[in-house]
């Protein structure tokens, strides 16, 4: 049997559907090719994201994960942005897992004692030969870091900027969410979801699960007329 990632006593988890087959990579292709390969043996050994909200890091780095579990690796997934304000225990033999996925990074710069704990973790993660991914809403170098030795090692890994994706991207990996949802999305009813809608690709795509009951419940294709009522539009 599988082992799934291994789980915080927080209650943090993965999300479902944030996987490496329902992401466009449109312009980041060569970065999720080297996320796909990080456990392989010739992997890289520490990757570092960053881009502006709604790029799709948290997604990627929660695919990593789901992929590394698919393997029967041991994988933890630690968004900042809801366990930053905990002291930074959950680093603690981290190098007994297969790949540590760390999101937003930025919530804990400047914090001492979690500066502290991720220079650590980063040594005892490399030493074990682990694997290691970060992200963060901007480039290590452009990050308000306080403890020179962590800001070195962050410079060590590649470094990708994730890009946004341009409108037709967007309809492109719309219709792909879409699609592993086993629902028919027209390109008009598509364009019309992405110019009504948030430009939140994430809040976007949130919509087709509602669009998805909606439309099971009443039996209905997805056209212009029924996304305005079942979204209140």
């Amino acid at each position: 049997m599988s082992r799934g990632p291994a789980q915080l006593p927080l209650g943090v988890g993965l999300r479902d559907d944030a996987t490496f087959a329902n992401f466009h990579a449109g312009p980041n292709a060569s970065l999720v090719d080297r996320l796909e390969q990080q456990l392989e043996a010739g992997g890289e050994p520490f990757l570092f994201l960053w881009g502006a909200s709604g790029t799709g890091r948290s997604h990627l780095l929660q695919a990593a994960c789901h992929a590394a579990s698919d393997r029967d690796r041991r994988a933890l997934y630690l968004p900042l942005r809801e366990l930053g304000h905990f002291p930074p225990l959950m680093l603690e033999e981290a190098e007994r897992l297969d790949l540590v996925a760390i999101d937003d990074l930025e919530f804990v710069i400047g914090r001492r004692r979690w500066e502290e704990g991720l220079f650590h973790a980063f040594n005892r993660l490399r030493d074990a030969g682990r694997r290691l991914v970060v992200a963060a809403e901007a480039a290590p170098r452009q990050l308000p870091i306080a403890l020179p030795d962590l800001a070195s090692r962050l410079t060590w890994g590649m470094t990708f900027h994730v890009k946004a994706l341009d409108d037709e991207e967007r309809l492109a990996a719309l219709q792909l969410r879409a699609r592993v949802r086993g629902m028919q999305l027209p390109d008009e009813v598509a364009r019309y979801i992405l110019h009504r809608g948030p430009r939140d690709l994430g809040e976007l795509c949130a919509s087709l699960a509602t669009l998805d009951r909606a439309s099971l419940s009443a039996q209905r294709k997805l056209t212009i007329p029924f996304v305005k009522q079942a979204l209140g539009w």
